[in-house]
C-alpha cells in the first residue's frame, strides 16, 4: 500500500507552487495595470488644470479674447507663450538653471489649439483642446488624448 502513494507529497508540493505563481503573476500583472490608470489620470487631470489656467486667463482679459487664437502651428501668440510652453514642457532662457517644464507627456508633438470665435468687443466664445500621448503610445503610432474646455468668456 505504501509504494502505490510515492511521490503523491511532491506532486501536491508542485500544484501548490504553480497555484501559488500563476497568483503572484496576476497580482504583478493588476500593479502594471494599476501603474498605467494612475499614470493616465495624472496626465488627465494636469490637462485639465492647463486648460482651466489659460481659461481663467482669458476671463480675466475677455476683451482681448480674439488675441488668444492658436491653431497649433505656426508662431504663438504673446499672450499664450508662457502657457503654451508649461504645457509643452519648453525651457525657457529666463528660467534658473536647472530648473525645468514638466509639462504634459508627448505634447511638444502634439501642440494645444484655442479656437474663438463668435467674437465682439467684449468678448467670444473659447474652445481650448490640450493633448498629449505617453512614450509607448507614441512608439506605437497611437493618436493622442485630449482634453477639450469650451466656455463663453464675456465681459464688460
Amino acid at each position: 500500500m505504501k509504494k502505490t502513494q510515492q511521490g503523491v507529497m511532491l506532486l501536491e508540493a508542485l500544484i501548490a507552487i504553480l497555484i501559488f505563481s500563476i497568483g503572484i503573476l496576476a497580482i504583478v500583472g493588476m500593479q502594471a495595470t494599476a501603474l498605467k490608470t494612475v499614470t493616465e489620470s495624472r496626465s488627465r487631470a494636469e490637462a485639465a488644470l492647463y486648460a482651466n489656467q489659460l481659461l481663467g486667463q482669458i476671463w480675466t482679459d475677455a476683451i482681448n479674447a480674439s488675441q488668444y487664437a492658436y491653431p497649433g502651428a505656426g508662431a504663438v501668440p504673446a499672450r499664450l507663450q508662457r502657457w503654451h510652453d508649461d504645457v509643452t514642457g519648453v525651457t525657457d532662457a529666463g528660467m534658473a538653471a536647472g530648473q525645468t517644464r514638466r509639462g504634459l507627456p508627448g505634447a511638444a508633438n502634439a501642440k494645444p489649439v484655442v479656437t474663438i470665435s463668435n467674437g465682439t468687443a467684449t468678448g467670444a466664445t473659447v474652445q481650448i483642446q490640450v493633448f498629449w500621448r505617453n512614450a509607448e503610445e507614441e512608439a506605437q503610432g497611437l493618436p493622442p488624448h485630449n482634453y477639450t474646455v469650451t466656455a463663453a468668456v464675456y465681459g464688460n
